[in-house]
């Protein structure tokens, strides 16, 4: 068992992911004077980042003088303390020289593409005095040569740390060893080696502790945070550590101020904000790629799991660790597209419809708030009901609009029985396994240009209806998204996951479809936010 082991406590800085940095000055304070009671070998305090303005609340400041000021326990003790620099968003010139600062060290992470660069500014960074730990971030990316190559150019600076970081927590123990051993051959012994592990595999703990193993002399630094507070799916965690290196590797760290910071100070913001492991980050992991591909697909609330599975496996390598908005919204129509011949579809649809009055129903809470209304105009009118994404018994529906796969596979997990007299009309990216469409449309012929809104189900009905020769229409149910945590389908077994943020902008971009369909009159017959033209 390796003895030269330090803790590296970094719950002021990644934890900061979650709450924007801002803690409250006392609180960063008190956590900070715990962590050196605890006697954690090095407390990193935040990031330094120019981007963002003197706040005395956060752990993130332009400059190391500003870091300076905002901690006030600056007395010396046995802790390292540390700041971190992503490279790229801090000048040289904000850094002062160690004589000025109270900071012992500085983390530097850079992508592959600014491995130049950066090592050139962790080289300025040491002269200044500062102990220098380099840490290129996704290291999964790299070849072995690419690794041994970095590491050639590492040992010419000589830093104080050289740091394995596996950026999106995609690491097994195997491959953790393959490069502790790469990267063991070729590291100067003086180097310490780093490891900053993610939990999106629930592995940050148990990679950690399988790296102590290894029969090594060299100093090895372990990153954690106090109750694994940190970005995405968060880290190992500090009073894991603790115990297992009190025992096993002749430490003498005290837990009790570790405990003390989790309840006093992180829970209030866990209540508030999750981290941890999840569906989204186990996805990203066992597909290398960036947690926000799943992020980004499953706030579209249209794929199943084994299309976002898909989804994910056809990102090009060179994309899949760094998030490309645009491109992930064109792979994901790209798709989506697959292609039936529906002109047949289309005619058997305008026979059928042609002459009557048509209710689309959308889910939203005004179909139970204004029910009698609803069945007034039904009553009156007799017209042919279409629901969207949907099945009810509250209502004698004609025809149920499938256009998500995600809700045609809560329909079936559902047991929802659709009577004979009912149709099922699916757009061609749903596959139906379980219940054979009636009328299959293709998908990319009702789509709209608007990416946050494309493939929204009443505009793809309206767009159908248009593509058919129907100017009018009635719609009922179409509420536009609560913004203020108000449900917003008048079944709860309809809900997902709320994004409110998303809402907002849904809502404007679907009053701007509305209003660009010139081709067809739209009548509400319940409340809704939406605005059409005149």
């Amino acid at each position: 068992m390796n003895y030269n082991i330090k803790l590296l406590d970094c719950t002021l800085r990644d934890g900061g992911f979650v709450n924007d940095w801002n803690f409250g000055n006392g609180t960063f304070n008190a956590m900070f004077t715990r962590l050196k009671q605890a006697r954690i070998d090095i407390i990193e305090i935040g990031f330094i980042d120019a981007r963002r303005n003197f706040d005395p609340n956060r752990t993130i400041q332009p400059s190391v003088k500003d870091m300076d000021r905002i901690f006030k326990n600056k007395s010396q003790s046995a802790s390292m303390v540390v700041g971190m620099i992503d490279y790229g968003t801090c000048p040289i010139d904000n850094i002062s020289d160690k004589s000025d600062s109270f900071i012992d060290g500085i983390r530097v992470i850079f992508k592959k593409k600014d491995i130049e660069k950066a090592l050139e500014f962790c080289k300025k960074i040491k002269e200044k005095g500062y102990k220098v730990f380099i840490q290129p971030v996704s290291i999964t990316s790299y070849s072995n040569w690419e690794m041994l190559e970095l590491v050639k150019r590492v040992n010419e600076i000589q830093p104080y740390a050289f740091s394995i970081v596996d950026t999106y927590g995609l690491m097994h123990k195997e491959k953790l060893f393959k490069f502790f051993y790469l990267i063991d051959g070729c590291l100067d012994e003086s180097v310490c080696m780093g490891f900053h592990s993610h939990n999106n595999f629930q592995l940050a703990y148990s990679n950690s502790i399988e790296l102590l193993s290894i029969d090594t002399e060299r100093g090895l630094i372990l990153d954690s945070s106090c109750y694994g507070m940190g970005k995405s799916a968060g880290n190992a965690c500090t009073e894991l550590f603790i115990p297992y290196l009190n025992e096993h590797c002749k430490k003498n760290y005290d837990i009790n101020p570790v405990l003390e910071i989790i309840d006093t100070n992180i829970m209030p913001i866990y209540q508030q904000h999750f981290w941890g492991y999840s569906l989204k980050y186990f996805l990203a992991a066992s597909n290398d790629c960036h947690p926000n591909y799943v992020k980004y697909l499953l706030e579209k609330k249209t794929l199943k799991v084994q299309d976002i599975n898909y989804f994910l496996s056809k990102i090009e390598e060179s994309h899949k660790l760094s998030f490309n908005e645009e491109y992930a919204e064109n792979l994901y129509l790209d798709l989506q597209k697959q292609f039936v011949d529906d002109k047949d579809t289309l005619k058997q649809l305008a026979e059928q419809w042609r002459g009557k009055k048509i209710l689309i129903m959308a889910p939203g809470m005004s179909l139970k708030n204004e029910q009698t209304k609803i069945l007034e105009f039904i009553n009156e009118s007799n017209p042919v009901i279409v629901s969207m994404n949907f099945y009810t018994t509250q209502y004698n529906l004609d025809y149920i609009f499938i256009s998500n796969s995600k809700r045609y596979n809560q329909l079936v997990d559902m047991g929802k029985k659709i009577n004979e007299d009912q149709k099922l009309v699916i757009t061609s990216n749903v596959n139906d396994y379980y219940t054979k469409a009636d009328y299959v449309l293709n998908y990319n012929d009702l789509v709209n240009c608007v990416d946050e809104v494309s493939d929204t189900s009443v505009l793809m009905f309206l767009k159908l209806l248009t593509n058919i020769g129907i100017n009018d229409v009635y719609i009922a149910g179409f509420d536009g998204f609560s913004v203020d945590g108000i449900q917003n389908y008048f079944e709860r077994d309809f809900m997902f996951e709320a994004n409110m943020e998303k809402y907002e902008k849904k809502n404007k971009a679907i009053s701007t479809v509305l209003r660009q369909m010139n081709d067809i009159r739209i009548h509400f017959i319940t409340k809704t936010c939406y605005e059409i033209g005149e």
